[in-house]
């Protein structure tokens, strides 16, 4: 854990402790979750880094196309 101190742990999780390092943790649920979206959404970005983008003018012209947006 980098820079981890007892001072900066999250208050609402639970920490399993041994020799005086934090070794586990415990979350509620819903944080739990949060966390796992924020991983898949990290992942989805790491995999398309690479692609090109498109101008906003273009997103817009194709919503507009499509129904999805109006003036």
């Amino acid at each position: 854990m980098i820079g981890l101190t007892m001072e900066t742990l999250d208050p609402k999780a639970e920490y399993i402790v041994k020799n005086g390092k934090a070794t586990a943790v415990i979350l509620p649920l819903k944080q739990y979750t949060e966390l796992l979206e924020d991983l898949q959404d990290l992942a989805v970005i790491a995999r398309r880094k690479n692609e090109p983008t498109i101008p906003l003018a273009e997103v817009k012209a194709r919503l507009r196309r499509n129904g999805a947006l109006r003036r």
